[in-house]
């Protein structure tokens, strides 16, 4: 999934945290969301397959 999407889904869930007055939960994926859209946040996904596959010898 793309930084992009994950972030539009942390503002989507931080709505409605807030609807159930959850104003604290609600800042935390915002602020995370603002971090993925402003690049600050790097993509390890391969980084961390690669480690893994390593780990088991393959």
């Amino acid at each position: 999934m793309g930084m992009k999407k994950q972030a539009e889904q942390n503002r989507a869930a931080a709505k409605v945290l807030r609807s159930r007055d959850k104003n604290g939960a609600a800042k935390r994926l915002e602020d995370r969301a603002d971090e993925l859209e402003s690049g600050r946040v790097t993509d390890v996904t391969d980084t961390v397959s690669s480690l893994i596959r390593w780990g088991f010898g393959r």
